[in-house]
């Protein structure tokens, strides 16, 4: 009869072991997008929630009223493509399934989206990946037009007259 406590030095050694010799390799996704244009793309895309705590107490209140307009430019221009979206989606299935009905007719004469209706699909679930958030961001002039020509942050120096930092 072989004893509990060889089995269990036994495995404990071969856990080791292969700790030892396995080799785990994490891969992260790369978007090959610079840390700068990162930091742009972020800061439009969440607002003031993008920086840190250390950044938004040496922030000046000018920029960060700058950054809270873009944010809250760019959150109506993603919630109107979105519902562009989910406009042609729901034409397609209504072409599809019943094309002959005059209730399928009357939707896809109105492609008219509203300001006033939050959509609240995500992303994943309508296929939008970033690259086409970029694109919408800079063909509406959220972010700049040389955005993808961007690598490294231009110089750091106050951007206003009379900044003052509180």
């Amino acid at each position: 009869m072989i004893k509990p406590m060889y089995i269990m030095e036994k495995l404990k050694e071969q856990v080791r072991n292969y700790q030892l010799i396995s080799q785990t390799v994490i891969s992260y996704e790369q978007d090959g997008y610079s840390a700068y244009q990162n930091y742009l793309y972020k800061r439009a895309l969440y607002g003031l929630d993008s920086l840190t705590e250390k950044e938004l107490t040496s922030m000046c209140s000018k920029k960060k009223q700058r950054i809270i307009n873009v944010y809250k430019r760019a959150q109506l221009t993603l919630n109107k493509f979105k519902q562009q979206l989910t406009i042609s989606y729901s034409n397609l299935i209504f072409e599809t399934l019943f094309p002959n009905s005059p209730i399928t007719q009357f939707l896809l004469a109105d492609n008219e989206t509203d300001e006033k209706f939050k959509n609240t699909l995500t992303f994943k679930d309508l296929g939008i990946e970033k690259q086409d958030i970029i694109a919408i961001f800079i063909a509406e002039g959220i972010l700049p037009k040389n955005f993808l020509d961007l690598k490294d942050a231009p110089n750091q120096l106050p951007r206003l007259k009379y900044e003052v930092k509180a």
